[in-house]
């Protein structure tokens, strides 16, 4: 487990949504240093803030991140895209899209902060999946999700050795731009970020968000024709 205050910390999609919060929760925490990132980043306010651009797609500028940012020791894989792709019908640009952004995204960051992860005493990894992760009815959108679930749990294994925490993230549906066409309820930004640095410093490997994230979990035990999640819009 690592300590937020005075830590140094790389949120990705730093600049809106959940990833905002998350700044706003580790500044409030004690954070010596936030890397926020976004595509298009503007200035922060707070000069602990660093606003950083970045593509997780971008295989070479993830590389040159981590090359530049040697001092973290948090790293909070939050951003994401979410397309309407049903699976059959949908542009397969769009699944594919989904995926490269959810899941290779993610991979690309681990994969080149976890040396720097290691080099500052093994630190902590946070993956934020979804409810969605384990029900069906979000098409590409909750597959992509379940392979990230999948890949934290088995990078929770490879980086043991190194001593790195890894959380896994569920949750239901926060209110953010992301998901303003969607009719479902919401939680709060704030909320998401409290209970997931909460677990962070309490050691879990796992936080669960919500009572519909904890709902649906308990549900695995049972037959899969309940595991639907209704999206509507």
């Amino acid at each position: 487990m690592v300590a937020i205050d005075g830590s140094v910390v790389l949120v990705t999609g730093g600049q809106r949504g959940i990833g905002k919060a998350f700044v706003d929760a580790l500044l409030r925490r004690g954070a010596a240093k936030v890397y926020a990132t976004a595509r298009k980043p503007g200035p922060g306010e707070d000069p602990r803030v660093e606003a950083v651009s970045l593509d997780v797609n971008d295989a070479d500028a993830v590389a040159a991140l981590a090359a530049r940012a040697t001092d973290v020791n948090i790293v909070i894989n939050n951003a994401g895209v979410v397309l309407p792709a049903p699976l059959l019908k949908a542009d397969m640009a769009d699944v594919v899209a989904t995926f490269e952004t959810n899941v290779f995204g993610p991979l690309r960051v681990a994969r080149d902060f976890a040396p720097v992860l290691s080099a500052n005493g093994g630190g902590t990894l946070v993956d934020m999946h979804s409810v969605l992760s384990w029900g069906a009815g979000a098409a590409a959108y909750g597959a992509s999700k379940a392979a990230l679930w999948s890949i934290t749990n088995s990078l929770r294994i490879e980086l043991a050795g190194q001593g790195t925490q890894v959380v896994g993230v569920h949750l239901g549906f926060a209110d953010t731009e992301m998901t303003t066409e969607i009719r479902a309820e919401k939680i709060a930004p704030t909320e998401v970020a409290e209970a997931v640095l909460d677990g962070v410093e309490n050691g879990a490997s796992e936080v669960l968000v919500d009572d519909v994230t904890r709902q649906m979990k308990a549900a695995l035990a049972g037959p899969v024709e309940g595991l639907t999640v209704s999206i509507g819009r």
